[in-house]
């Protein structure tokens, strides 16, 4: 048995979940084909078939055929343009048909010849619609919207006013007719992130610079980015220097400096030079493809408040039709009323019910909200987690690598008084020195080491003899002839293996602690030369990030860590951090998040993604920091930020609670509108000219409220 293939595609045509079943119906049974994945918010397809039943391009074909062709350039998706859109040709045919039998009715004509134009105009008007509502009917076995409409406008003409009728369908068919359009305009967000990466890439192969398409490009390829230009995917910068803008993708208002070692995303752009790099990732994997597919894939997952409105819309609809057509029988049975003014009513009423703007009314705005927000590199994954996120009073924080950097850094160059400082005449030679001999560790302490000597632009002289002290720290000899042993570690290395009295230091390494920071002491055998002080920094904006949130109606603050008591007040303390937790284990925090959900309700986790992933996974929503590139935190997280930066987590809960009011005055708006247009259909105040156009023109203002998401 031959292993399946998969096929992802965009296709044209694809704007509502109508079209996605009639797309579902229509590949049904199709030889081969074994799974059919649709994701009608993002127009893509992604189809699983037996490459020895079928093939790519006949399925291909068979989605043609079916009138959902494939999209060559995804960039350029969106609806044909008005005069190539059958659906707005339709509506056109409507309006012209329907102004005809008006006129004609005017210019004293037959009044068949008004009545035949009338249905016409009806007919053109409902086609689409019209059709998708016996579709819906027969294979859904649902009664929706569409079939509201059809049935007003059929009753309406049978009861002699095929005017009526007529402007219902040509009303009705232009809101089908702008779907295509609402919806691509929500995509917009999407197609600005597919725009971002360059057709082509300048790649040298064969010692030749030739352009290939990025699809094309397979890791190991070095491609050129000159200045100016976008980066064309993943990648490891392996020669020049430049700064480079990654607002794109992490939303950081500063360009980033970039050297030989550096990693760079796609989409991102150059700065003053040249640089080359090695590709890490393909064009179908890199970051911009990964957000993209993850938005995309959010877009379809629904929130609460969204999944109870569609339930509700498929109770209400069959409702509202056995409520009109109770309506035109039981009024006039039961009260005597007159047939024809009560079956007008409640073709009326009909119309007046139907929940087009309340249905709407959520999803338009959070495909809005999460498009918008992976704009500005924050990656929501599905209206719950926005929903939830506008909820939020109590926001945790693991420590290493959220509030403080998560690597040491060297912060204090000591040096100690004779006998041996000739050795080390400044900061500078001391640092030189414990570099060349951290030169070969691993050890992160080792690192900040050599990282603080070459920020400096040192010069490390040359080991030899280097021996691992496990636990302690490290010993080696300059290759320089003297012969003198130097040795590297912890305070406790100096007293108790190497005896020698620290007395005279004692209470510079004690304030250096108490401040949380790690000691470590170089110096010979005979006695220290100096103290290098290291300690995992603190991000400069956490402050100001946690203040931000303080303003934006967070009550709480909470700091998780594993880290020591002292430590970890230390930082809570100038971060501006309300409570704090220390020495705890991840299945503490995960009790600390349960605690804290059971007080506050709403409480999300902030951490690196990966280390934190119990606790992110017990918060209301998990929140990574800096996971672009990272694949892990991609896929786990609630919410991931690109960027390592904790002003975005504020950026987040703004646009959440920003989409929460849209989605709140969307629902008022269309719940106050219908209750209105129902009493004045029942009461007999409104034509059904009049409740269409108050009909439609509550959809639209639902939709432009909606769209204003699409604002930053």
């Amino acid at each position: 048995m031959s292993r399946a293939q998969t096929l992802e595609l965009r296709v044209h045509n694809l704007d509502c979940e109508n079209e996605a079943a009639a797309l579902r119906r229509g590949l049904a049974g199709a030889p081969g084909l074994q799974s059919i994945t649709i994701f009608p918010k993002a127009a893509r397809v992604t189809l699983a078939f037996d490459p020895a039943v079928t093939s790519a391009e006949a399925v291909s074909q068979r989605l043609s055929t079916l009138g959902f062709p494939p999209v060559r350039d995804p960039g350029s998706l969106g609806p044909p343009p008005p005069w190539k859109n059958a659906k707005v040709l339709a509506a056109a045919g409507s309006g012209l048909l329907l102004a005809a039998g008006w006129l004609s009715s005017l210019a004293g004509a037959a009044d068949a010849i008004p009545v035949a134009i009338y249905w016409i105009a009806m007919v053109t008007g409902g086609w689409f619609f019209g059709r998708e509502a016996l579709e819906e009917l027969l294979y859904e076995r649902e009664i929706g919207i569409e079939l509201l409409m059809t049935t007003a406008a059929l009753t309406a003409a049978a009861m002699g006013l095929p005017g009526e009728g007529a402007t219902l369908a040509f009303l009705y068919s232009i809101s089908e007719a702008a779907e295509g359009y609402t919806e691509d305009r929500t995509r917009s967000a999407i197609r600005a992130l597919m725009k971002l990466t360059p057709k082509v890439a300048l790649v040298r192969r064969d010692g030749h610079d030739t352009e290939v398409s990025v699809e094309e490009l397979v890791p190991g390829d070095i491609f050129i980015v000159r200045p100016g230009e976008a980066i064309a995917t993943d990648g490891t910068v392996r020669a020049g220097e430049s700064s480079v803008n990654q607002a794109p993708v992490t939303g950081e208002s500063v360009p980033v400096a970039k050297r030989s070692g550096d990693t760079v995303f796609a989409g991102t752009l150059n700065g003053e030079a040249t640089l080359e790099v090695e590709v890490s990732r393909t064009f179908a994997e890199n970051t911009i493809s990964r957000i993209i597919k993850l938005v995309e894939e959010a877009q379809e997952r629904k929130g609460t408040a969204q999944r109870f409105i569609e339930r509700f819309g498929r109770r209400y609809s069959p409702m509202v039709l056995a409520l009109g057509i109770g309506l035109a029988l039981l009024v006039p049975l039961a009260f005597g009323g007159e047939w024809r003014e009560w079956i007008t009513r409640a073709t009326v009423f009909i119309v007046a019910a139907a929940p087009c703007a309340l249905v709407i009314s959520i999803p338009i705005t959070m495909v809005a909200a999460l498009g918008t927000a992976a704009r500005h590199g924050v990656l929501v994954k599905g209206g719950i987690y926005m929903e939830e996120l506008a909820k939020i009073r109590v926001v945790a924080f693991d420590k290493t690598g959220t509030i403080t950097r998560g690597e040491p850094d060297v912060t204090d160059i000591v040096l100690l008084p004779e006998p041996v400082t000739a050795l080390t005449p400044d900061e500078h030679a001391l640092l030189s020195l414990a570099a060349s001999l951290e030169i070969r560790s691993e050890h992160p302490i080792a690192r900040a080491i050599v990282r603080a000597a070459h920020a400096r632009g040192l010069r490390l002289a040359a080991v030899e003899e280097f021996r691992a002290l496990p636990g302690a720290g490290g010993t080696a000899r300059l290759a320089d002839g003297s012969g003198i042993s130097f040795y590297i570690g912890s305070p406790r290395l100096f007293e108790t293996r190497l005896r020698i009295d620290l007395t005279p230091v004692a209470a510079q390494i004690a304030r250096l602690q108490a401040d949380g920071k790690t000691v470590v002491v170089i110096g010979t055998s005979d006695a220290p030369l100096g103290l290098i002080a290291v300690q995992d920094t603190m991000r400069p904006n956490a402050p100001a990030a946690i203040s931000a949130l303080r303003a934006a109606g967070i009550s709480r603050t909470v700091m998780l860590t594993g880290d020591a008591p002292a430590v970890a007040q230390l930082i809570a303390a100038r971060a501006r951090i309300d409570d704090v937790f220390a020495n705890l284990a991840p299945e503490d925090k995960v009790s600390k998040v349960r605690e804290l959900a059971s007080h506050y309700r709403h409480v999300a986790m902030v951490g690196d993604g990966i280390n934190d992933a119990p606790a992110l996974a017990e918060a209301n929503v998990g929140i990574a920091m800096g996971t672009a590139g990272t694949d892990v935190a991609l896929e786990t997280a609630d919410v991931a930020l690109m960027a390592d930066n904790l002003e975005k987590i504020t950026e987040a809960l703004r646009l959440a609670r920003r989409a929460d009011v849209l989605v709140r005055q969307n629902l008022v708006l269309s719940i106050a509108i219908i209750t209105a247009l129902v009493a004045g259909a029942v009461a007999g105040f409104l034509s059904l000219p009049v409740a269409v156009l108050a009909h439609e023109i509550t959809e639209f203002l639902v939709i432009a409220n909606g769209l204003r998401m699409l604002r930053a």
